[in-house]
């Protein structure tokens, strides 16, 4: 009787923590950050909970370059078909990115798909490429720059939903495509999200991290 009790609490203890784990507020979304650690994520990078409840991606003296795929912030969860709802300010000349589906997060380039981070304010928008504010790497260019100004916030949705994938930057839609018929075609339809640790000089901030899955 005693053996059944604790078997009992044990797993009304255990519903409870993953009900906390995975609250959702009222619109279906769920905070990827807590404002206070990083619990559900994996990184070796620099990123530091501020006071204000934003994240500070700091990299550390010689921590230098995009490549060191560890330092990324890569969340512990697989998302398939999902809104995707980040906001971020960069200082002038900031670097930085969203990933999705990643399929190894050992190497989220070849195996995950990046909406750019980069401070582009000013750009005309005929000129931005794949590479600017918005775009998605080696697939295309925002179709406006909708960048804002250095130390000013910025909000990104991503929709992702079987090979579509939409992107609004600031109120506005900026990337409507289909995967499938893009370079990127090869990427996984579920995998991990990721923020880029560019290496120094940046400091990026980033906050209001939700998901609502579809």
């Amino acid at each position: 009787m005693k053996k059944t009790l604790l078997t009992i609490i044990s797993a009304i203890f255990l519903t409870t923590a993953l009900v906390a784990k995975h609250h959702k507020d009222k619109d279906g979304f769920v905070s990827l950050y807590n404002g206070k650690d990083l619990a559900n994520w994996n990184t070796t990078g620099n990123w530091i909970p501020q006071k204000d409840g934003s994240l500070l991606i700091h990299p550390r003296p010689g921590e230098k370059g995009w490549q060191r795929y560890d330092a990324y912030l890569t969340s512990e969860k697989k998302y398939k078909d999902f809104i995707l709802q980040v906001e971020y300010k960069y200082p002038k000349g900031g670097n930085s990115g969203v990933y999705f589906r990643i399929g190894d997060p050992k190497d989220p380039v070849k195996t995950g798909i990046e909406c750019q981070i980069l401070d582009s304010a000013g750009k005309p928008d005929d000129k931005m490429g794949h590479h600017d504010h918005g775009g998605i790497i080696r697939t295309v260019g925002a179709t406006k720059n909708m960048s804002k100004k250095p130390g000013e916030w910025n909000k990104m949705i991503l929709t992702c939903k079987g090979y579509h994938l939409h992107v609004n930057l600031n109120g506005e839609d900026i990337v409507d495509i289909q995967l499938d018929k893009t370079p990127v075609k090869d990427r996984p339809l579920e995998g991990y999200i990721s923020l880029q640790d560019h290496g120094e000089p940046n400091n990026l901030h980033f906050r209001n991290i939700r998901i609502k899955e579809l």
